[in-house]
Protein backbone atom coordinates (compact mmCIF):
# COMPACT_ATOMS: atom_id res chain seq x y z
CA UNK A 1 0.00 0.00 0.00
CA UNK A 2 1.26 3.16 -0.62
CA UNK A 3 2.21 5.56 1.65
CA UNK A 4 0.07 9.05 1.80
CA UNK A 5 4.17 10.75 1.19
CA UNK A 6 4.45 8.52 -2.38
CA UNK A 7 1.05 9.71 -2.89
CA UNK A 8 1.86 13.10 -2.65
CA UNK A 9 5.38 12.78 -4.46
CA UNK A 10 3.88 11.28 -7.30
CA UNK A 11 1.44 13.83 -7.80
CA UNK A 12 3.89 16.57 -7.62
CA UNK A 13 5.95 14.92 -9.81
CA UNK A 14 3.18 15.32 -12.84
CA UNK A 15 3.83 16.69 -15.79
CA UNK A 16 1.04 18.63 -15.45
CA UNK A 17 0.68 19.64 -12.18
CA UNK A 18 4.26 20.17 -11.95
CA UNK A 19 3.97 22.83 -14.97
CA UNK A 20 0.63 24.56 -14.00
CA UNK A 21 1.92 24.85 -10.82
CA UNK A 22 5.19 26.62 -12.34
CA UNK A 23 2.96 28.78 -14.52
CA UNK A 24 0.61 29.81 -11.53
CA UNK A 25 2.10 32.84 -10.62
CA UNK A 26 1.81 34.37 -14.23
CA UNK A 27 -1.87 33.06 -14.27
CA UNK A 28 -2.84 34.43 -10.99
CA UNK A 29 -2.55 38.39 -11.91
CA UNK A 30 -5.72 37.15 -14.40
CA UNK A 31 -7.12 33.99 -12.91
CA UNK A 32 -10.75 34.90 -13.33
CA UNK A 33 -11.06 36.09 -16.81
CA UNK A 34 -9.29 32.34 -17.10
CA UNK A 35 -11.27 31.31 -14.94
CA UNK A 36 -14.48 31.90 -16.51
CA UNK A 37 -13.00 30.52 -20.06
CA UNK A 38 -12.79 27.23 -18.51
CA UNK A 39 -15.77 27.89 -16.80
CA UNK A 40 -17.76 28.66 -19.87
CA UNK A 41 -16.54 25.44 -21.80
CA UNK A 42 -19.22 23.47 -19.20
CA UNK A 43 -22.18 24.40 -21.16
CA UNK A 44 -20.18 23.87 -23.63
CA UNK A 45 -19.35 20.21 -23.48
CA UNK A 46 -22.94 19.11 -22.08
CA UNK A 47 -24.65 20.75 -25.23
CA UNK A 48 -23.00 18.21 -27.12
CA UNK A 49 -25.26 15.43 -24.91
CA UNK A 50 -28.29 17.14 -24.72
CA UNK A 51 -28.52 17.66 -28.97
CA UNK A 52 -27.13 13.74 -28.77
CA UNK A 53 -29.39 13.32 -26.41
CA UNK A 54 -32.73 14.67 -27.97
CA UNK A 55 -32.56 12.33 -30.83
CA UNK A 56 -34.12 9.58 -28.79
CA UNK A 57 -37.51 10.91 -28.18
CA UNK A 58 -37.35 12.33 -31.90
CA UNK A 59 -36.37 9.07 -33.12
CA UNK A 60 -39.70 7.02 -31.19
CA UNK A 61 -41.82 9.62 -31.79
CA UNK A 62 -41.04 10.30 -35.63
CA UNK A 63 -39.50 7.28 -36.96
CA UNK A 64 -41.42 4.90 -34.47
CA UNK A 65 -44.90 6.57 -33.96
CA UNK A 66 -45.21 8.10 -37.29
CA UNK A 67 -46.06 11.42 -34.69
CA UNK A 68 -44.61 14.58 -36.21
CA UNK A 69 -47.03 16.89 -34.57
CA UNK A 70 -45.54 15.76 -30.81
CA UNK A 71 -42.13 16.52 -32.55
CA UNK A 72 -41.66 20.16 -33.47
CA UNK A 73 -40.34 21.36 -31.33
CA UNK A 74 -37.34 19.12 -31.07
CA UNK A 75 -35.38 20.64 -34.20
CA UNK A 76 -36.11 23.98 -32.78
CA UNK A 77 -34.85 23.33 -29.52
CA UNK A 78 -31.45 21.46 -31.38
CA UNK A 79 -30.74 25.06 -33.51
CA UNK A 80 -31.42 27.20 -29.92
CA UNK A 81 -28.89 24.77 -28.27
CA UNK A 82 -26.30 25.03 -31.12
CA UNK A 83 -26.80 28.86 -31.46
CA UNK A 84 -25.94 28.90 -27.34
CA UNK A 85 -23.09 26.76 -27.83
CA UNK A 86 -21.37 28.96 -30.84
CA UNK A 87 -22.05 32.07 -28.50
CA UNK A 88 -20.33 30.38 -25.47
CA UNK A 89 -17.26 29.51 -28.06
CA UNK A 90 -16.94 32.47 -29.29
CA UNK A 91 -16.90 34.10 -25.49
CA UNK A 92 -14.34 31.18 -24.52
CA UNK A 93 -11.75 31.84 -27.50
CA UNK A 94 -11.81 35.56 -26.46
CA UNK A 95 -11.24 35.15 -22.90
CA UNK A 96 -8.87 32.20 -23.43
CA UNK A 97 -6.69 34.61 -26.66
CA UNK A 98 -6.24 37.99 -24.07
CA UNK A 99 -5.65 36.01 -20.87
CA UNK A 100 -2.98 33.97 -22.91
CA UNK A 101 -1.62 36.90 -24.27
CA UNK A 102 -1.14 39.12 -21.28
CA UNK A 103 0.54 35.12 -19.45
CA UNK A 104 2.79 35.36 -22.59
CA UNK A 105 3.91 39.24 -21.91
CA UNK A 106 4.34 38.42 -18.12
CA UNK A 107 6.79 35.45 -18.76
CA UNK A 108 8.47 37.65 -21.74
CA UNK A 109 9.18 40.56 -19.28
CA UNK A 110 10.74 37.86 -16.73
CA UNK A 111 12.69 36.39 -19.88
CA UNK A 112 14.06 40.15 -21.10
CA UNK A 113 14.88 40.82 -17.66
CA UNK A 114 16.68 37.27 -16.67
CA UNK A 115 18.82 37.84 -19.88
CA UNK A 116 20.02 41.25 -18.95
CA UNK A 117 21.46 39.89 -16.06
CA UNK A 118 23.58 37.33 -17.55
CA UNK A 119 27.21 37.75 -17.65
CA UNK A 120 29.22 38.97 -21.24
CA UNK A 121 30.61 35.24 -21.82
CA UNK A 122 26.93 33.54 -21.82
CA UNK A 123 26.66 36.04 -25.14
CA UNK A 124 29.91 34.91 -25.99
CA UNK A 125 29.34 31.65 -26.40
CA UNK A 126 25.85 31.46 -28.01
CA UNK A 127 24.67 32.75 -31.70
CA UNK A 128 21.95 35.26 -32.31
CA UNK A 129 19.54 32.68 -33.09
CA UNK A 130 19.68 30.85 -29.81
CA UNK A 131 19.14 33.61 -27.87
CA UNK A 132 16.07 34.95 -29.98
CA UNK A 133 14.65 31.16 -29.32
CA UNK A 134 15.73 31.06 -25.82
CA UNK A 135 14.01 34.34 -24.70
CA UNK A 136 11.21 34.82 -26.88
CA UNK A 137 10.31 31.60 -28.62
CA UNK A 138 10.33 29.61 -25.69
CA UNK A 139 7.25 31.60 -24.41
CA UNK A 140 5.48 31.87 -26.76
CA UNK A 141 5.87 28.08 -27.46
CA UNK A 142 5.17 27.73 -23.41
CA UNK A 143 2.19 29.90 -23.63
CA UNK A 144 0.21 28.98 -27.07
CA UNK A 145 -0.41 25.35 -25.82
CA UNK A 146 -1.18 26.34 -21.57
CA UNK A 147 -4.86 28.12 -21.32
CA UNK A 148 -5.78 26.65 -25.05
CA UNK A 149 -5.35 23.06 -24.45
CA UNK A 150 -6.35 23.74 -20.58
CA UNK A 151 -9.62 24.56 -22.26
CA UNK A 152 -9.52 22.22 -24.74
CA UNK A 153 -9.11 19.12 -21.78
CA UNK A 154 -11.92 20.74 -19.53
CA UNK A 155 -14.47 21.09 -22.90
CA UNK A 156 -13.74 17.92 -23.88
CA UNK A 157 -14.04 16.36 -20.06
CA UNK A 158 -17.05 17.47 -19.78
CA UNK A 159 -17.88 16.54 -23.24
CA UNK A 160 -17.16 13.39 -22.55
CA UNK A 161 -18.23 13.22 -19.22
CA UNK A 162 -22.21 13.85 -20.35
CA UNK A 163 -21.96 11.82 -23.65
CA UNK A 164 -20.60 8.91 -21.77
CA UNK A 165 -23.65 9.82 -19.43
CA UNK A 166 -25.83 9.53 -22.74
CA UNK A 167 -24.48 5.99 -23.43
CA UNK A 168 -25.33 4.76 -19.98
CA UNK A 169 -29.11 5.96 -20.32
CA UNK A 170 -29.29 4.39 -24.13
CA UNK A 171 -27.48 1.25 -23.24
CA UNK A 172 -25.63 0.20 -20.58
CA UNK A 173 -23.67 -2.88 -22.04
CA UNK A 174 -22.77 -0.93 -25.22
CA UNK A 175 -21.41 1.55 -23.26
CA UNK A 176 -19.33 -0.37 -21.19
CA UNK A 177 -17.92 -1.79 -25.00
CA UNK A 178 -17.58 1.82 -26.00
CA UNK A 179 -15.51 2.63 -22.99
CA UNK A 180 -13.36 0.26 -22.49
CA UNK A 181 -12.51 0.96 -25.93
CA UNK A 182 -11.72 4.61 -25.38
CA UNK A 183 -9.49 3.65 -22.70
CA UNK A 184 -7.66 1.18 -24.89
CA UNK A 185 -7.40 4.15 -27.47
CA UNK A 186 -5.34 6.26 -24.85
CA UNK A 187 -2.46 3.50 -24.17
CA UNK A 188 -0.10 4.41 -26.82
CA UNK A 189 0.27 8.19 -25.57
CA UNK A 190 2.07 7.28 -22.52
CA UNK A 191 5.60 6.52 -24.86
CA UNK A 192 5.51 9.77 -27.08
CA UNK A 193 7.36 12.23 -24.52
CA UNK A 194 9.83 9.70 -24.51
CA UNK A 195 10.27 9.32 -28.26
CA UNK A 196 10.26 13.05 -29.04
CA UNK A 197 12.63 14.73 -26.55
CA UNK A 198 15.58 14.61 -28.58
CA UNK A 199 14.13 15.16 -31.39
CA UNK A 200 13.36 18.07 -30.21
CA UNK A 201 15.55 19.47 -29.26
CA UNK A 202 17.87 19.27 -32.66
CA UNK A 203 14.75 21.07 -34.13
CA UNK A 204 15.56 23.98 -31.81
CA UNK A 205 18.59 24.09 -32.31
CA UNK A 206 17.96 24.01 -36.14
CA UNK A 207 14.83 27.05 -35.74
CA UNK A 208 17.87 28.88 -33.85
CA UNK A 209 20.51 28.36 -36.44
CA UNK A 210 17.52 29.79 -39.38
CA UNK A 211 17.07 32.89 -36.99
CA UNK A 212 20.58 33.39 -36.92
CA UNK A 213 21.18 33.12 -40.75
CA UNK A 214 18.88 35.95 -41.04
CA UNK A 215 20.41 38.50 -38.53
CA UNK A 216 23.90 37.59 -40.10
CA UNK A 217 22.20 38.53 -43.83
CA UNK A 218 20.65 41.64 -42.17
CA UNK A 219 23.94 42.85 -39.62
CA UNK A 220 26.22 41.93 -42.64
CA UNK A 221 24.47 42.92 -45.52
CA UNK A 222 27.33 45.12 -46.69
CA UNK A 223 29.83 42.50 -46.92
CA UNK A 224 27.12 40.10 -48.39
CA UNK A 225 27.03 42.88 -51.21
CA UNK A 226 30.77 43.82 -51.41
CA UNK A 227 32.37 40.32 -51.61
CA UNK A 228 29.65 38.70 -54.06
CA UNK A 229 28.03 35.90 -51.19
CA UNK A 230 24.59 35.85 -52.40
CA UNK A 231 25.10 32.56 -53.72
CA UNK A 232 27.45 31.77 -51.12
CA UNK A 233 24.92 32.72 -48.62
CA UNK A 234 22.05 31.07 -50.83
CA UNK A 235 23.86 27.92 -50.34
CA UNK A 236 24.20 27.80 -46.60
CA UNK A 237 20.38 28.76 -45.68
CA UNK A 238 19.25 26.62 -48.16
CA UNK A 239 21.40 23.69 -45.83
CA UNK A 240 19.87 24.85 -43.11
CA UNK A 241 16.46 25.04 -44.38
CA UNK A 242 16.90 21.35 -45.32
CA UNK A 243 17.96 20.28 -41.81
CA UNK A 244 14.58 22.00 -40.76
CA UNK A 245 12.94 19.81 -43.07
CA UNK A 246 14.45 16.67 -41.81
CA UNK A 247 13.85 17.08 -38.44
CA UNK A 248 10.22 18.00 -39.30
CA UNK A 249 9.70 14.99 -41.20
CA UNK A 250 11.77 13.24 -38.10
CA UNK A 251 9.06 14.73 -35.45
CA UNK A 252 6.59 13.36 -37.85
CA UNK A 253 7.42 10.29 -38.17
CA UNK A 254 7.72 10.05 -34.05
CA UNK A 255 4.46 11.93 -33.31
CA UNK A 256 1.77 11.99 -36.29
CA UNK A 257 1.05 7.75 -35.84
CA UNK A 258 -0.70 8.15 -32.91
CA UNK A 259 -3.71 10.04 -34.64
CA UNK A 260 -4.43 7.24 -37.06
CA UNK A 261 -3.85 4.63 -34.86
CA UNK A 262 -6.66 5.91 -32.28
CA UNK A 263 -8.65 6.56 -35.46
CA UNK A 264 -8.42 2.92 -36.62
CA UNK A 265 -8.72 1.65 -32.80
CA UNK A 266 -11.89 4.18 -32.31
CA UNK A 267 -13.45 3.33 -35.74
CA UNK A 268 -12.93 -0.46 -34.05
CA UNK A 269 -15.46 0.33 -31.44
CA UNK A 270 -18.14 2.30 -33.56
CA UNK A 271 -18.17 -0.97 -35.52
CA UNK A 272 -19.15 -3.12 -32.82
CA UNK A 273 -21.29 -1.01 -31.16
CA UNK A 274 -23.13 -0.91 -34.53
CA UNK A 275 -23.26 -5.00 -34.75
CA UNK A 276 -23.57 -5.30 -30.80
CA UNK A 277 -26.72 -2.79 -31.20
CA UNK A 278 -28.31 -4.39 -33.87
CA UNK A 279 -28.35 -7.39 -31.91
CA UNK A 280 -29.89 -5.66 -29.19
CA UNK A 281 -32.90 -3.57 -31.20
CA UNK A 282 -33.45 -7.48 -32.80
CA UNK A 283 -33.57 -8.80 -28.79
CA UNK A 284 -35.61 -5.84 -27.99
CA UNK A 285 -33.51 -4.86 -25.27
CA UNK A 286 -33.01 -1.06 -27.12
CA UNK A 287 -35.71 0.90 -29.56
CA UNK A 288 -34.41 2.40 -32.14
CA UNK A 289 -34.93 5.98 -30.30
CA UNK A 290 -32.28 4.32 -28.07
CA UNK A 291 -29.94 2.73 -31.06
CA UNK A 292 -29.86 6.57 -32.86
CA UNK A 293 -29.49 8.65 -29.93
CA UNK A 294 -26.62 6.24 -28.49
CA UNK A 295 -24.71 5.98 -31.92
CA UNK A 296 -25.03 9.64 -32.58
CA UNK A 297 -23.50 9.98 -28.92
CA UNK A 298 -20.59 7.95 -29.45
CA UNK A 299 -19.44 9.79 -32.39
CA UNK A 300 -19.44 12.83 -31.10
CA UNK A 301 -17.41 11.13 -28.65
CA UNK A 302 -15.14 9.46 -30.68
CA UNK A 303 -14.63 12.24 -33.20
CA UNK A 304 -12.69 14.62 -30.92
CA UNK A 305 -10.96 11.73 -29.65
CA UNK A 306 -9.38 10.63 -33.14
CA UNK A 307 -7.59 14.30 -33.13
CA UNK A 308 -6.65 13.86 -29.61
CA UNK A 309 -2.84 12.69 -30.67
CA UNK A 310 -2.46 16.05 -32.36
CA UNK A 311 -3.50 18.13 -29.42
CA UNK A 312 -1.26 15.85 -27.00
CA UNK A 313 1.46 16.49 -29.25
CA UNK A 314 0.70 20.36 -28.95
CA UNK A 315 0.17 19.84 -25.00
CA UNK A 316 3.81 18.08 -24.62
CA UNK A 317 5.41 20.88 -27.12
CA UNK A 318 3.88 23.12 -24.67
CA UNK A 319 5.10 21.52 -21.72
CA UNK A 320 8.70 21.10 -22.77
CA UNK A 321 9.04 24.71 -23.60
CA UNK A 322 7.55 25.50 -20.04
CA UNK A 323 10.68 23.36 -19.02
CA UNK A 324 13.22 24.96 -21.24
CA UNK A 325 11.97 28.42 -19.83
CA UNK A 326 12.02 27.78 -15.68
CA UNK A 327 15.57 26.03 -16.16
CA UNK A 328 16.72 29.57 -18.07
CA UNK A 329 14.49 31.25 -15.50
CA UNK A 330 16.47 29.43 -12.55
CA UNK A 331 19.79 29.39 -14.12
CA UNK A 332 21.48 31.75 -11.46
CA UNK A 333 24.69 34.14 -13.92
CA UNK A 334 27.47 33.21 -13.18
CA UNK A 335 28.53 36.86 -12.06
CA UNK A 336 25.81 38.21 -9.66
CA UNK A 337 25.77 40.41 -6.41
CA UNK A 338 27.12 38.92 -3.06
CA UNK A 339 24.53 38.47 -0.09
CA UNK A 340 25.90 41.25 1.59
CA UNK A 341 26.95 43.66 -1.23
CA UNK A 342 27.78 47.10 -0.36
CA UNK A 343 27.50 50.15 -2.11
CA UNK A 344 30.91 51.43 -4.20
CA UNK A 345 31.44 55.03 -2.98
CA UNK A 346 31.82 57.64 -5.79
CA UNK A 347 35.25 59.02 -5.23
CA UNK A 348 38.15 56.69 -4.70
CA UNK A 349 42.01 56.94 -4.33
CA UNK A 350 43.54 53.73 -5.61
CA UNK A 351 42.42 51.09 -8.08
CA UNK A 352 44.60 47.53 -7.39
CA UNK A 353 45.23 44.63 -9.94
CA UNK A 354 46.80 41.99 -7.41
CA UNK A 355 48.15 39.03 -9.00
CA UNK A 356 45.68 38.81 -11.64
CA UNK A 357 44.99 35.65 -13.58
CA UNK A 358 41.94 35.50 -16.42
CA UNK A 359 41.00 32.36 -18.58
CA UNK A 360 38.07 31.94 -21.28
CA UNK A 361 39.04 28.21 -21.62
CA UNK A 362 40.09 26.25 -18.76
CA UNK A 363 43.90 26.09 -18.97
CA UNK A 364 44.35 28.44 -21.50
CA UNK A 365 45.24 32.00 -19.42
CA UNK A 366 44.63 34.63 -21.28
CA UNK A 367 46.24 37.08 -18.57
CA UNK A 368 49.30 35.94 -15.76
CA UNK A 369 50.42 37.70 -12.43
CA UNK A 370 49.21 40.82 -13.65
CA UNK A 371 50.31 43.53 -10.26
CA UNK A 372 49.34 47.08 -11.10
CA UNK A 373 48.36 50.07 -8.94
CA UNK A 374 46.38 52.87 -10.20
CA UNK A 375 46.07 56.34 -8.17
CA UNK A 376 43.20 58.78 -8.56
CA UNK A 377 43.38 60.81 -11.65
CA UNK A 378 45.95 59.07 -12.73
CA UNK A 379 45.65 58.49 -16.69
CA UNK A 380 47.16 54.72 -17.46
CA UNK A 381 47.93 54.07 -21.00
CA UNK A 382 47.52 49.85 -22.04
CA UNK A 383 49.84 48.96 -24.74
CA UNK A 384 51.20 46.16 -26.40
CA UNK A 385 50.70 43.57 -29.45
CA UNK A 386 47.75 42.69 -30.83
CA UNK A 387 45.73 39.64 -28.39
CA UNK A 388 48.05 40.64 -25.68
CA UNK A 389 45.73 40.88 -23.37
CA UNK A 390 44.66 45.13 -23.06
CA UNK A 391 41.02 44.82 -23.58
CA UNK A 392 40.63 41.56 -21.12
CA UNK A 393 42.29 43.43 -18.37
CA UNK A 394 40.02 46.78 -18.73
CA UNK A 395 36.76 44.14 -18.90
CA UNK A 396 37.29 42.82 -15.82
CA UNK A 397 37.17 46.15 -13.94
CA UNK A 398 33.44 46.53 -14.97
CA UNK A 399 33.04 42.77 -14.01
CA UNK A 400 32.21 41.74 -17.96
CA UNK A 401 33.93 39.11 -16.45
CA UNK A 402 35.56 37.56 -13.57
CA UNK A 403 39.31 37.02 -12.37
CA UNK A 404 40.05 33.94 -12.54
CA UNK A 405 42.83 34.16 -9.88
CA UNK A 406 43.77 37.28 -7.96
CA UNK A 407 41.50 40.21 -7.23
CA UNK A 408 40.80 43.76 -8.20
CA UNK A 409 40.85 45.98 -5.22
CA UNK A 410 39.04 49.85 -4.85
CA UNK A 411 40.73 51.64 -2.02
CA UNK A 412 41.33 47.94 -0.45
CA UNK A 413 37.79 46.45 -0.85
CA UNK A 414 37.41 43.54 -3.74
CA UNK A 415 35.50 45.06 -6.20
CA UNK A 416 33.41 41.68 -6.07
CA UNK A 417 32.04 42.70 -2.58
CA UNK A 418 30.60 46.05 -4.83
CA UNK A 419 26.79 45.71 -5.87
CA UNK A 420 26.99 45.27 -9.75
CA UNK A 421 25.12 48.24 -10.15
CA UNK A 422 27.37 50.76 -7.97
CA UNK A 423 30.55 49.41 -9.55
CA UNK A 424 29.50 49.99 -12.65
CA UNK A 425 27.85 53.30 -12.08
CA UNK A 426 31.24 54.29 -11.14
CA UNK A 427 32.78 53.48 -14.68
CA UNK A 428 32.28 55.03 -17.79
CA UNK A 429 33.57 53.00 -20.97
CA UNK A 430 34.08 54.21 -24.52
CA UNK A 431 34.49 51.23 -26.76
CA UNK A 432 36.30 51.12 -30.32
CA UNK A 433 32.30 50.51 -31.66
CA UNK A 434 30.01 51.81 -29.19
CA UNK A 435 26.55 50.56 -29.88
CA UNK A 436 23.80 53.58 -30.28
CA UNK A 437 20.08 52.04 -30.04
CA UNK A 438 17.42 53.20 -32.43
CA UNK A 439 16.04 55.87 -31.81
CA UNK A 440 16.89 59.70 -31.52
CA UNK A 441 20.61 61.51 -30.87
CA UNK A 442 19.03 63.01 -27.47
CA UNK A 443 17.40 59.38 -26.27
CA UNK A 444 20.93 58.16 -27.08
CA UNK A 445 22.72 60.54 -24.91
CA UNK A 446 20.21 60.83 -21.68
CA UNK A 447 21.08 56.94 -21.45
CA UNK A 448 24.21 58.35 -19.60
CA UNK A 449 22.06 60.25 -17.21
CA UNK A 450 18.01 59.84 -17.51
CA UNK A 451 17.44 62.80 -15.19
CA UNK A 452 20.04 65.80 -16.39
CA UNK A 453 18.76 68.73 -17.53
CA UNK A 454 19.06 70.56 -20.58
CA UNK A 455 21.65 72.68 -19.78
CA UNK A 456 23.89 69.24 -18.67
CA UNK A 457 22.63 68.03 -22.22
CA UNK A 458 23.80 70.52 -24.41
CA UNK A 459 26.84 71.01 -22.22
CA UNK A 460 27.54 66.84 -22.92
CA UNK A 461 26.85 67.86 -26.21
CA UNK A 462 29.51 70.67 -27.02
CA UNK A 463 32.24 68.90 -24.78
CA UNK A 464 31.89 66.31 -27.14
CA UNK A 465 32.34 68.51 -29.98
CA UNK A 466 28.88 67.40 -31.19
CA UNK A 467 27.17 71.02 -31.20
CA UNK A 468 28.27 71.89 -34.79
CA UNK A 469 26.65 68.65 -36.41
CA UNK A 470 23.78 68.75 -33.70
CA UNK A 471 22.83 72.64 -35.21
CA UNK A 472 23.02 71.42 -38.40
CA UNK A 473 20.04 68.78 -38.68
CA UNK A 474 16.89 69.90 -39.17
CA UNK A 475 15.39 67.98 -36.11
CA UNK A 476 18.63 68.61 -33.64
CA UNK A 477 18.93 66.17 -30.75
CA UNK A 478 15.72 64.79 -32.11
CA UNK A 479 16.87 62.96 -35.15
CA UNK A 480 16.38 59.56 -35.63
CA UNK A 481 19.65 57.48 -36.18
CA UNK A 482 18.76 53.99 -37.22
CA UNK A 483 19.01 51.04 -35.94
CA UNK A 484 22.85 50.75 -34.14
CA UNK A 485 23.03 54.53 -35.39
CA UNK A 486 23.37 53.36 -38.69
CA UNK A 487 22.64 57.34 -40.20
CA UNK A 488 25.16 58.58 -38.71
CA UNK A 489 29.48 58.41 -39.98
CA UNK A 490 31.70 56.79 -37.35
CA UNK A 491 33.00 59.39 -36.02
CA UNK A 492 29.67 61.38 -35.27
CA UNK A 493 29.03 57.80 -33.63
CA UNK A 494 32.01 58.07 -30.85
CA UNK A 495 30.88 61.53 -30.41
CA UNK A 496 27.72 60.23 -29.18
CA UNK A 497 28.97 57.96 -27.08
CA UNK A 498 31.32 60.88 -25.45
CA UNK A 499 28.45 62.70 -24.50
CA UNK A 500 26.92 59.76 -23.32
CA UNK A 501 29.95 59.12 -20.67
CA UNK A 502 29.85 62.76 -20.21
CA UNK A 503 26.75 63.03 -19.00
CA UNK A 504 27.21 59.27 -17.03
CA UNK A 505 29.98 61.52 -15.46
CA UNK A 506 31.60 58.43 -13.66
CA UNK A 507 34.97 58.73 -11.83
CA UNK A 508 36.86 55.96 -13.44
CA UNK A 509 36.66 55.54 -17.40
CA UNK A 510 37.68 53.23 -19.85
CA UNK A 511 38.67 54.12 -22.87
CA UNK A 512 38.86 51.04 -25.42
CA UNK A 513 40.64 51.77 -28.73
CA UNK A 514 38.05 54.63 -28.75
CA UNK A 515 40.05 56.69 -32.19
CA UNK A 516 41.63 53.39 -34.02
CA UNK A 517 38.78 52.96 -36.56
CA UNK A 518 38.66 56.65 -37.48
CA UNK A 519 40.11 58.29 -40.51
CA UNK A 520 42.90 61.10 -39.43
CA UNK A 521 40.18 63.89 -39.43
CA UNK A 522 37.86 62.54 -37.56
CA UNK A 523 40.06 61.27 -34.88
CA UNK A 524 41.59 64.41 -34.46
CA UNK A 525 38.25 65.96 -33.80
CA UNK A 526 36.90 62.73 -31.17
CA UNK A 527 40.79 63.14 -29.32
CA UNK A 528 39.88 66.36 -28.06
CA UNK A 529 36.63 65.44 -27.07
CA UNK A 530 38.24 62.39 -25.36
CA UNK A 531 40.60 64.93 -23.45
CA UNK A 532 37.48 66.88 -22.38
CA UNK A 533 36.06 63.63 -21.24
CA UNK A 534 39.27 62.45 -19.18
CA UNK A 535 39.86 65.35 -17.66
CA UNK A 536 39.63 65.33 -13.69
CA UNK A 537 38.82 60.87 -13.80
CA UNK A 538 41.30 58.21 -13.32
CA UNK A 539 41.50 56.39 -16.88
CA UNK A 540 42.60 53.49 -18.77
CA UNK A 541 43.72 53.87 -22.66
CA UNK A 542 44.13 51.15 -24.84
CA UNK A 543 45.21 52.28 -27.92
CA UNK A 544 47.15 51.23 -31.08
CA UNK A 545 48.04 54.81 -32.19
CA UNK A 546 50.84 56.03 -29.72
CA UNK A 547 50.74 59.86 -30.40
CA UNK A 548 48.04 60.04 -28.27
CA UNK A 549 49.24 58.39 -25.27
CA UNK A 550 52.28 60.46 -24.47
CA UNK A 551 51.11 62.29 -22.01
CA UNK A 552 49.78 59.26 -19.71
CA UNK A 553 50.95 59.12 -16.40
CA UNK A 554 51.86 55.91 -16.08
CA UNK A 555 52.61 53.14 -19.84
CA UNK A 556 51.99 49.57 -19.61
CA UNK A 557 53.33 47.00 -22.02
CA UNK A 558 51.39 43.84 -21.79
CA UNK A 559 52.28 41.04 -24.12
CA UNK A 560 51.28 37.59 -24.07
CA UNK A 561 49.23 38.38 -20.76
CA UNK A 562 52.30 39.40 -18.78
CA UNK A 563 53.26 42.93 -18.03
CA UNK A 564 56.87 43.39 -19.58
CA UNK A 565 57.15 46.86 -18.98
CA UNK A 566 55.92 50.17 -17.37
CA UNK A 567 56.49 53.68 -16.67
CA UNK A 568 56.00 56.57 -18.76
CA UNK A 569 56.88 57.41 -22.27
CA UNK A 570 60.14 59.25 -21.69
CA UNK A 571 61.03 56.35 -19.19
CA UNK A 572 60.24 53.40 -21.86
CA UNK A 573 61.29 55.73 -25.08
CA UNK A 574 65.38 55.64 -23.57
CA UNK A 575 65.39 51.66 -22.67
CA UNK A 576 67.16 49.96 -25.48
CA UNK A 577 65.92 47.03 -27.09
CA UNK A 578 62.53 47.79 -25.21
CA UNK A 579 58.92 46.71 -26.01
CA UNK A 580 57.86 49.93 -26.14
CA UNK A 581 60.52 51.62 -27.65
CA UNK A 582 60.28 48.51 -30.14
CA UNK A 583 56.60 49.45 -31.01
CA UNK A 584 57.22 53.06 -31.01
CA UNK A 585 59.79 52.95 -33.78
CA UNK A 586 58.08 50.62 -35.46
CA UNK A 587 55.21 53.73 -35.74
CA UNK A 588 57.15 56.67 -35.75
CA UNK A 589 60.85 55.79 -37.34
CA UNK A 590 59.71 57.26 -40.85
CA UNK A 591 57.84 60.43 -39.88
CA UNK A 592 60.68 61.27 -37.76
CA UNK A 593 63.01 60.71 -40.54
CA UNK A 594 61.28 63.30 -42.36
Amino acid sequence: MKTPNKIKNRIANNMFVKNYKRMWPYIKPYWFPGLMSLVITIPIGSLDAVIALSLKPYMDLVMVEKSVQTAWYIPLAIIAFTCIQGGLTYAANYLNTWVGAKITNLLKLDLYKKMLDFETNFFNTRNSGDIIFMFNNNADLACAGLLTNLKNFVQKLFTAIFLIAVLFYNSWQLAFLCVAILIGAFLPMSSLRKKIDSVMSQSIAADAALLTAYNESYSGNKTVISYNLSEHQKGKFNNVLDGVFRLKIKMLQKTRWLTPVMHVILSVGIGLSIWFGSFLILNGEISAGNFVSFLTALVMLYTPMKSIGSNYNSVLMSFMAIDRVFDILNTTPAITDKPNAKEMPKHHKTIEFKNIGFEYTHNVPVLKSINLTVRQGETIALVGNSGGGKTTLVNLLPRFYDVTNGQICIDGTDIRDFTLQSLRQNIGVVFQDNFLFAGTIRENIMLGNKNATEEELNNAVKMAYLDNFVSSLKDGLDTEIGERGILLSGGQKQRVAIARAFLKNAPILVLDEATSALDNRAESVVQKAIENLMHDKTVFVIAHRLSTIRNASKIVVINNGEIVETGTHEELINLKCGAYKTLYDMQFKDNDRK
